[in-house]
């Protein structure tokens, strides 16, 4: 397993923690920073570990911030990416279950490192039910393609008028 791991300024101490107990279980984890406790804005590392596993170059990754929540909503904006910010046993165990989540999200305000250990065994060793929660993916799936279809449509739209009245304003000038 291959794991890609960030945070921000205020995760750096539970990250550390979270990767030492990832190589004690003998998985590979590439860590993608910040390495400072200086203020830095997370969606500079939320999006690098949300692409890293979009593009299959990871099994999964886990992101960390003061609350988990801006690191939730930077990675769920990356498409085919379920981020699921877990600050207890169930909320992991559902979301790798149910949810089939490819990205885990920690809170470090939330999370000691008792439950930290609680939380990670449980992300890393529950699988994936599939049945009628494939069936919940799929329609999450379904919804995110047209979204995303109908804006390039629209993008497209929007080129194509701009075109046309390139187009209009210099045939008037003839």
């Amino acid at each position: 397993m291959k794991i890609i791991i960030g945070s921000d300024h205020r995760g750096i101490s539970l990250k550390t923690k979270v990767k030492k107990w990832l190589k004690a279980q003998k998985i590979e984890v590439e860590d993608i920073g910040t390495t400072s406790s200086v203020a830095c804005d997370y969606p500079d590392f939320g999006f690098k570990v949300a692409l890293g596993v979009a593009k299959g170059n990871f099994d999964s990754g886990i992101l960390i911030c003061n609350t988990g929540i801006g690191m939730s909503i930077v990675a769920n904006k990356v498409k085919g990416i379920r981020a699921a910010l877990c600050i207890n046993e169930q909320m992991a165990e559902a979301a790798r279950q149910h949810n089939n989540a490819n990205v885990l999200v920690l809170g470090a305000a939330f999370v000691d490192e008792e439950l930290l250990d609680k939380i990670l065994a449980l992300w890393i060793n529950t699988q994936f039910e599939g049945e009628r929660h494939q069936e919940r993916l799929s329609k999450i799936k379904a919804w995110g393609d047209k979204l995303v279809e109908r804006e390039v449509f629209e993008r497209e739209v929007e080129k194509w008028k701009k075109e046309a009245k390139r187009w209009q304003s210099q045939a008037w000038r003839r």
